[in-house]
């Protein structure tokens, strides 16, 4: 009788530890994709996509929670915070990548590229490609680029020329490349979030900082900024990036259906993201708030020329082969 008693209480034991490993496989996979920018920007409305179609193929498989505008962290905390477990899904500048790689400072040059389709050319060759998997051992996965677009100056004074600069004080991501564009100029960087430009520029701790027409739009930059150059003169790109150790840990046949869908969010947040240029300039221009300084081709040449030391500084470091490649895509 007590055998039989036993039996039945390792029995039923059995089946709640079945039952419960049953629900814990169940539960979903929940992605945290922290991003610093608003939702109605190209990234913003690129992660609510990734959201939706992972909800609507995936349903109780995987769950994506987003948190915008440096809510979960900044770009400054979120590849550590990744690497920790704490966030799986992030899409920072290409500048703050730096420490993990040199290569990536390549997109930080100044007039590298003369458009967005030299830039997606390049983006999409072998080389621009490897660059995606330059920081696997550090346990970092790129998983696409993502556009925001060409950047232009703002400041507190007219920039026309490279003199106009001099002296003052100019917000930069963490990256040694851009301080030294800054440098080239006679100005001075100042390293900081860029949760903080608004304030900084507002308070006039700052003179000017340099951002894309969907960024100067939806920060409210244009309100307090009286003068954009628009100068084209750098790439404000993001790398959609996971850790390694999480992409990974995925059973293979989730992770190819959530890199179809990030696949899909990027294509349309990039798709949007050259529209909102255009749309967020005009909405810039009819707000009639600051004021557009186009340059003249002569005084374009004078910024190209006092920034071309640069590329030389940084060659070493990044690669003569890298940078040819990179400039070969304006052809």
């Amino acid at each position: 009788m007590l055998k039989k008693f036993t039996t039945l209480v390792a029995s039923a034991a059995l089946s709640v530890l079945l039952v419960s490993g049953v629900a814990q496989s169940a539960d979903p996979i929940t992605i945290k994709f922290a991003h610093v920018v608003a939702e109605n920007t190209p990234k913003g409305q690129m992660a609510v996509k990734f959201k939706d179609l992972i909800a609507e193929r995936l349903g109780g498989k995987v769950k994506v929670e987003v948190f915008p505008s440096s809510q979960l962290f900044d770009d400054d905390k979120v590849l550590q915070a990744m690497l920790l477990g704490d966030v799986q899904l992030a899409a920072p500048a290409l500048s703050k990548f730096e420490r993990y790689t040199p290569s990536l400072q390549l997109f930080d040059l100044p007039f590298l590229f003369k458009d967005m389709a030299a830039v997606q050319k390049f983006q999409s060759s072998d080389k621009g490609q490897a660059l995606l998997k330059s920081m696997e051992k550090k346990g970092l996965v790129g998983l696409g680029y993502l556009h925001n677009g060409l950047k232009q100056f703002t400041c507190s004074n007219a920039l026309r020329v490279p003199a106009d600069a001099a002296g003052k004080k100019f917000r930069v991501m963490p990256s040694d490349v851009l301080a030294a564009q800054f440098q080239s100029l006679k100005a001075i960087p100042l390293k900081k979030p860029f949760s903080e430009v608004f304030t900084l520029l507002e308070t006039k701790a700052i003179d000017g900082q340099e951002n894309t027409y969907s960024n100067i739009y939806s920060q409210k930059y244009f309100e307090i900024q009286p003068y954009i150059t628009e100068s084209n003169h750098g790439l404000l790109d993001y790398m959609v990036v996971s850790s390694t150790e999480f992409w990974m840990g995925m059973p293979a046949d989730i992770r190819t259906e959530v890199k179809k869908a990030l696949d899909e969010a990027i294509a349309y947040g990039n798709d949007l993201s050259g529209k909102k240029d255009l749309s967020d300039r005009q909405l810039i221009v009819d707000s009639k708030r600051t004021e557009i300084l186009t340059l003249t081709a002569a005084e374009r040449a004078q910024w190209v020329e006092a920034m071309k030391p640069v590329w030389k500084q940084f060659e070493e470091k990044i690669g003569k082969d890298l940078i040819d490649a990179a400039y070969n895509s304006n052809n």
